[in-house]
């Protein structure tokens, strides 16, 4: 993929505007992309769909019948080097494919899991000798990989784990002993990367075969959801892995594991907006058809109001989702080749705060479409005969997956407060900036220009984002780290400037290269999303205020806030609702 723009970093965007020819959109596909998602899609709706119920039955036998033809077609090997069976392609791909599978329920768990965080791994920290003989046979099928990481007692907290490794006498093998738990597709792995202490205190990374002695299987997990995913802890007694088995260096297995979860997050959230848009077409085939009180569900104003809300919920995480796959192109798309383990890390880590709102928001996107779109079925959606049944069981795990959204949402003020500590950001001087501009409304609206009034609302949550982060860090100062509270507040201010600026400078960028006339749905989605971004943002900031502020300072910054946000009082929201609503009856599905 052509560069789009020079590196800002991650989390740029909570310090200065972007421009809408710097991101990456769904409108920016190219043919080659357009030809694997057709390839995907004719995959998912011609051999997996028709064998839903018996994969949800745990039929794994078919499960792998069908990675192994994913293989054929080339699905499994999107983010492998050519060098090495793949197709070396770009990071766009490997989201476009995980976003088509991911309707596809458990069949969709296992098929990312295996490209993902069980590939990756040995993609970028094997050693070549290593990925000649493991990622051809990942790429084909021949192979499925799983990650084990989780242990009893190391869920979020995955460096407290207590597997250990120790070198044997002979120096030709490393024995390890520990459990790892929740493992996905244990019951039908040939590869797992386990993680280990190398003499109970170095964090180590290794590739350990299913034939290893000493490696054995529990029992599988009865879950609520993702049937059709394989998931059994993994038992290791003295298991045996040569010493050419270490992946990376010896005590450098955080570096992989951390880094690799960032493509995770990443993948998991275009998987939720797959899944959205699958779940949205369910539900419109049942209200367009059936009737109450003599006409269709879908012609009630309450009905059109759920389903534009579910609309502009999946334009946002979409666009959320094709603008960072740009950024991580531009940060990935030259290390195929690379062997330098600390350029590759600092490169996997450089959009961590993008990667955790692409779970955090496809996530909680997915939710409340599940939620929504059963309810728009009525009782029917509560029988296992309709599909939306079983997709309100398999989306709740998401928000756990790939570490927890409370994790994830930690982490994004978390990132910027380190930075500023570092001293590679001016995050005083910026905030200083944002509370001048706020006090003297300088902020300009530019009546007449494309989106003028939602790219100016933009700067004012911006704006709000930096007075809140300052005012919370002038209240709790180095201790902020342990007020979560507040943080996650600031999470969500950041995970809704994130969203919004990114629906806008995607219909920005559609309508300065087609026009107005030819893009009035985006436009609408755009303005819909910004719309209500502006409300969630003000009732976040009066959460956040008034539980850290007393006495006239409370009062004083919630003012400041009210001005500000005030001047992009939403209007005709009903009518644009509606409209949209309609846009996507006449489609039958998701449309922009």
């Amino acid at each position: 993929m052509e560069k789009l723009k020079k590196d800002r970093g991650g989390g740029s965007f909570l310090l200065q505007q972007t421009e809408p020819a710097e991101i990456f959109t769904p409108e920016d596909l190219t043919e080659e992309h357009q030809l694997i998602a057709r390839t995907a899609r004719q995959f998912i709706e011609n051999d997996v769909f028709p064998h839903r119920d018996a994969i949800e039955n745990q039929d794994f036998d078919r499960v792998v019948r069908l990675l192994r033809k994913a293989g054929e077609l080339g699905l499994l090997a999107h983010s492998i080097p050519e060098k090495y069976g793949g197709l070396g392609l770009d990071k766009i791909t490997k989201g476009l494919v995980g976003e088509i599978v991911g309707g596809s329920g458990g069949y969709g768990v296992a098929h990312s899991n295996h490209t993902c965080i069980a590939t990756l791994p040995i993609t970028y920290f094997g050693t070549p000798e290593q990925k000649a003989k493991y990622l051809p046979k990942m790429a084909s099928g021949e192979y499925i990989g799983a990650y084990c990481l989780t242990e009893p007692g190391a869920g979020s907290d995955a460096l407290a784990a207590r597997t250990t490794a120790r070198l044997n006498e002979a120096g030709t093998h490393y024995i390890l002993n520990g459990t790892k738990i929740f493992i996905t597709n244990a019951g039908f792995s040939d590869t797992f990367i386990v993680y280990a202490k190398v003499d109970g205190d170095k964090f180590s990374a290794f590739i350990v075969e299913k034939d290893f002695p000493g490696l054995s299987l529990g029992p599988e997990e009865n879950k609520m959801g993702i049937k059709g995913s394989s998931t059994r802890p993994v038992i290791l007694e003295d298991c045996q892995v040569p010493v050419e088995n270490l992946l990376g260096e010896v005590g450098r297995g955080h570096v992989i594991a951390l880094n690799v979860l960032n493509l995770g997050r990443f993948n998991l959230g275009f998987a939720c907006m797959g899944a959205s848009k699958g779940v949205l077409k369910a539900a419109l085939a049942h209200i367009l058809e059936r009737k109450q009180f003599g006409r269709t569900i879908a012609d009630f104003p309450a009905t059109k109001e759920k389903v534009a809300r579910m609309a502009k919920r999946i334009y946002a995480a979409e666009s959320i989702q094709y603008r960072t796959a740009g950024l991580l192109e531009e940060a990935l798309g030259d290390l195929y080749d690379a062997t330098d383990h600390k350029l590759i890390g600092k490169r996997m880590m450089a959009y961590a705060p993008e990667c955790a709102i692409c779970k955090v928001y496809g996530s909680e996107t997915l939710d409340q479409v599940v939620d929504e779109s059963l309810q728009l079925h009525g009782g029917y959606g509560f029988i296992k005969e309709y599909r939306v049944e079983q997709a309100y069981r398999d989306s709740r795990i998401n928000r756990i997956f790939e570490g927890t959204n409370e994790i994830n949402r930690l982490l994004l003020p978390m990132t910027l407060l380190r930075k500023a500590a570092r001293g590679t950001i001016d995050l005083q001087g910026r905030i200083q900036e944002a509370v001048s501009s706020m006090m003297n409304g300088s902020t300009d609206p530019k009546q007449g220009s494309i989106l003028g009034r939602e790219k100016a609302a933009l700067e004012s949550i911006r704006n709000v984002f930096l007075l809140c982060t300052g005012t919370a860090y002038e209240t709790f100062g180095e201790e902020i780290k342990e007020e979560q509270e507040t943080l996650m507040i600031l999470a969500d201010l950041a995970i809704a400037l994130f969203a919004a600026e990114s629906a806008v400078l995607r219909a920005e960028k559609a309508i300065r290269e087609n026009g107005r006339d030819a893009e009035q749905l985006k436009e609408a989605m755009a303005i819909g999303v910004l719309d209500d971004t502006l409300l969630e943002v003000e009732m976040q900031v009066k959460k956040l205020i008034t539980g850290i502020l007393f006495g006239q300072k409370r009062l004083d910054v919630l003012k400041l806030v009210g001005r500000e946000l005030r001047r992009y009082l939403p209007e005709g929201t009903v009518g644009r609702n509606r409209r949209i609503a309609e846009a996507v009856y006449q489609a039958g599905s998701y449309i922009c």
